[in-house]
């Protein structure tokens, strides 16, 4: 029971984002370099948590100057 109206749900949402769906399958872009960065940085700064201060974190994720 639990599971139909689970997918039902799922079923109203992608209908309802019918345009959004059609234009990410068939679109030739991608955002997935701009993800991959994102998602670059975010582990750089979980591994970064309270260890040290901005200038640190600059140095890990530009470089030194």
């Amino acid at each position: 029971m639990v599971g139909a109206s689970l997918v039902a749900s799922f079923a109203s949402g992608v209908l309802k984002d019918r345009e959004a769906i059609s234009a990410a399958i068939t679109s030739p872009w991608s955002n997935g370099q701009t993800e991959g960065q994102i998602t670059k940085l975010k582990l750089v700064k979980r591994q970064m948590y309270a260890r040290g201060k901005l200038d640190l974190l600059q140095a890990r994720v530009i470089g030194p100057n």
